[in-house]
């Protein structure tokens, strides 16, 4: 996860909404990203996104078998949709989104198989987050 919020970061320096996410395959990251909507003018150009498409790049298919996805904040009903058609094996989530994250539609959208881990380093993962918005907020 420390990975992922370097990823943020990245994206908080770009003045993108800081969120980040890695992809993990035998125990070595395969794939980053982090948020690039307002770069690239494009509303699904969200970290999980990047780090799919890379990922899938890296292993030279589109299913991400034996994959982990860390992502500092809770993937929202599009990123979730896309993780369920890649069978991704575990995604690992940060900060809860209470307004946008997958959990306010379904619990299960998801691949069947895949194991969902919520929380790990939530304080950090959310306190860059707030601190965006906080900055937006003047």
């Amino acid at each position: 996860m420390n990975e992922a919020l370097k990823e943020a970061q990245k994206a908080y320096d770009a003045d993108e909404v800081p969120v980040g996410a890695v992809i993990v395959a035998n125990n070595k990251i395969i794939a980053r990203g982090h948020n690039l909507t307002e770069r690239l003018t494009d509303v699904t150009a969200h970290a999980e996104m990047q780090a799919i498409t890379s990922a899938a790049n890296a292993l030279g298919g589109k299913y991400l078998l034996e994959c982990t996805l860390y992502v500092t904040l809770e993937p929202c009903p599009m990123c979730a949709g896309a993780l369920n058609w890649s069978q991704i094996t575990k995604v690992v989530y940060g900060a809860s989104d209470q307004k946008r994250g997958f959990s306010t539609i379904s619990q299960n959208m998801f691949h069947p198989k895949t194991v969902v881990t919520k929380g790990i380093m939530e304080e950090a993962c959310g306190e860059i987050i707030k601190r965006f918005f906080n900055s937006k907020r003047g």
